[in-house]
């Protein structure tokens, strides 16, 4: 295998010996190109994703390195070997991104004979542990070799093996994800041991149509015997397994997935027309079933006309009663509350003479109250005037035994009083007086204004005195 260095190397050599260099730069620039490559063959750069193995050819050591990161290895005496941890195998998809993905899809032959056509991707991972990764690498020396004498192989074998479990029409019925489970179970855990058997296979289908039928929509089952290989079992109950070749690499199933399966011509055509004629019983059926239903729906119409009519006729005997009843009821009602307002009448009377007798009762019982009171209230005025007497009797005699003190006593509090009242009060004696005539004649009127004159006269006499003087 050429290096990348010594293809790098050969144009600068021709340079140098077209355009004849000395020696000494010719030696350098090819110590240069052998330093160069002996550091790219010292170190080792793993990527994410890939598991390298390293073969030590001087000591025969094998290194397996999973992680990304730089490593050493051997210059020139080693040899590096690269694996997808996560590899791909799809059958049927034409889409792929590199050539194990552009299988054509598995031909399979069911139990029954016929043949379908499977596209199945499945999707393997590589152990991390090292020793089942250096005994793969013993095995099959290199990535390419893995997938096409393991893994494609393995894969196609089991599909083809799981196949005969079933016949083609159960697999295109609705046993297309039960075949998907049983195929990922033996991928991961080993093939079923299996023998071949004649087997009763039930199928459910619509009764034919018939004049007798009692359910058109009845379902019967069908028992069909087939040659199928089944798997064997033990005292468990477990199915038997064969060794599985991926499991003593580690390498592990992490999915399974089939896509559109397609049938040979000849059992495309046996469902087509099986379809076809399950298709035209249930049409058949529910034509049927819309004629009855129809005759059903007439029948229904006509017992629901004549119900409605009874009804009716049910319907206004009832009102007719309840008229005559509602009109009973009523008069019933007026006599009875007639009768009620005749009772209150009788009543109100009876209360308004128990009440006129209870306010009698009631100004009987004052009228007595008042009685007793005004005598207990003469007897009281009377026995108070008595001893009021007593009392006043008695301040009298003490006063006539002690006549002078009393007399003092009095004179003593009548001067207090007139002292304290008219301490104040000046008294004016009037300077002019009209009294009576002769013999206690009563003073008039003209006397008073007569004078009253003179007494003007006398005092204007006076002022005029004081100014002459």
């Amino acid at each position: 295998m050429q290096k990348e260095s010594d293809v790098d190397a050969k144009p600068q050599l021709q340079a140098v010996l077209k355009n004849k260099v000395s020696m000494p730069v010719v030696g350098g620039i090819l110590g240069a190109a052998a330093l160069f490559g002996l550091i790219n063959n010292s170190i080792l750069m793993t990527d994410a994703g890939y598991t390298y193995v390293h073969q030590n050819n001087v000591t025969g050591e094998l290194a397996v390195f999973n992680e990304p990161g730089i490593h050493l290895r051997m210059p020139f005496l080693s040899k590096i070997t690269q694996y997808d941890q996560v590899i791909t195998v799809s059958y049927g998809n034409t889409t792929g991104e590199d050539f194990y993905q552009r299988l054509p899809a598995i031909q399979v032959r069911f139990a029954d004979t016929y043949i379908g056509q499977i596209p199945v991707t499945f999707r393997f991972k590589l152990s991390q542990d090292p020793q089942a990764i250096i005994k793969m690498h013993r095995e099959f020396r290199n990535n390419n070799n893995l997938i096409d004498a393991l893994l494609v192989k393995n894969a196609r074998n089991v599909t083809v093996i799981t196949a005969t479990q079933y016949t083609g029409e159960e697999f295109f019925q609705g046993g297309l994800n039960q075949f998907k489970s049983k195929l990922g179970d033996q991928l991961r855990d080993g093939i079923y041991m299996t023998e071949r058997r004649q087997v009763e296979v039930e199928q459910i289908d619509l009764a034919p149509v018939g004049i007798n039928q009692t359910n058109p929509n009845q379902l019967q089952r069908t028992q069909q015997l087939v040659w199928k290989t089944v798997p064997v079992f033990d005292k468990q109950g477990s199915p038997k397994r064969q060794d599985n070749p991926l499991s003593q690499y580690g390498i592990a199933v992490t999915q399974v997935t089939i896509g559109d399966p397609k049938p040979e011509e000849q059992l495309d055509k046996l469902l087509s027309d099986k379809k076809r004629l399950v298709a035209d019983r249930i049409r058949a059926i529910q034509e049927q079933e819309t004629s009855k239903a129809q005759a059903e729906t007439e029948q229904l119409r006509k017992e629901i006309q004549r119900t409605r009519e009874v009804q009716d006729a049910q319907r206004n005997k009832e009102l007719a009663i309840i008229s005559q009843q509602k009109e009973v009821e009523v008069a019933r009602q007026i006599a009875e509350r007639e009768i009620v307002e005749v009772e209150k009448k009788k009543r109100l009377a009876e209360v308004e003479k128990e009440k006129e007798l209870a306010i009698a009762e009631a100004n009987l019982a004052i009228q007595k109250a008042n009685s007793l009171s005004a005598e207990y209230e003469a007897k009281a005025i009377l026995a108070k005037g008595r001893a009021e007497a007593e009392i006043l009797k008695a301040k009298y005699d003490a006063y006539g035994a002690n006549r002078e003190v009393y007399l003092a006593e009095l004179n003593r509090d009548v001067s207090t009083a007139l002292y304290n009242n008219l301490k104040n009060y000046q008294v004016e004696m009037p300077k002019n007086y009209f009294g009576g005539g002769e013999g206690g004649k009563m003073t008039s009127n003209l006397d008073v204004i007569t004078g009253l004159g003179a007494l003007g006269l006398l005092e204007k006499s006076d002022k005029l005195a004081a100014k002459e003087k």
